[in-house]
């Protein structure tokens, strides 16, 4: 008996469109086939980085596949009984380091990662492009200031090992510069 599968979006409770993949229970399974994991691959890295674009998420480790927290809604769904293994997910992690989407953070171990919704030279862009329209350049600024400032923006929370990587992406076409301090370190 030959039966197909019915496959549908979904909104999370959080406003953002799962894709009908992510209805399919193979989707959720570790695939023997080399090709058709490495599409499997493909699908969940486009999928987690557009879910972490959509909630401002930086950070995804292994053990998300298990105690859920802001990754529940993407790792796992009830609607066909299937959650994400942790082991798929580092093999997943694994995947997009090698594509350059993320980094292990922090280094020297691989059960967590820095996700590049945006690469390093977007958020440098961005960066520059809030700086310009604030009135900051030519102003040293603590990394505080960026990453927490009065008015939300679009780097407001991101990470320091992000920021400096901006940064450092800035200074080599002399857009900005590091200084260092007894406290700590500005722009």
């Amino acid at each position: 008996m030959l039966t197909t599968m019915a496959l549908s979006t979904h909104t999370t409770s959080t406003g953002f469109l799962l894709p009908s993949i992510h209805s399919a229970p193979p989707f959720f399974t570790q695939q023997p086939n080399p090709a058709t994991e490495a599409i499997v691959i493909e699908q969940w890295t486009k999928l987690i980085l557009s879910y972490a674009r959509h909630r401002n998420l930086f950070y995804l480790r292994v053990e998300d596949a298990e105690t859920g927290g802001d990754w529940d809604e993407v790792l796992r769904n009830d609607r066909i009984n299937r959650r994400l293994p942790p082991t798929h997910l580092s093999s997943i992690l694994a995947g997009m380091v090698a594509k350059n989407v993320a980094t292990y953070e922090p280094a020297k171990q691989t059960r967590s990662v820095l996700l590049y919704w945006r690469l390093p030279e977007e958020w440098a862009e961005v960066l520059h492009q809030w700086a310009s329209t604030t009135g900051q350049m030519n102003t040293i600024m603590t990394f505080y200031e960026i990453t927490d400032p009065p008015v939300n923006s679009p780097l407001t929370n991101i990470p320091l090992p992000l920021l400096r990587k901006a940064i450092t992406i800035l200074a080599k076409s002399n857009r900005a510069q590091i200084i260092a301090i007894a406290d700590g370190e500005g722009l």
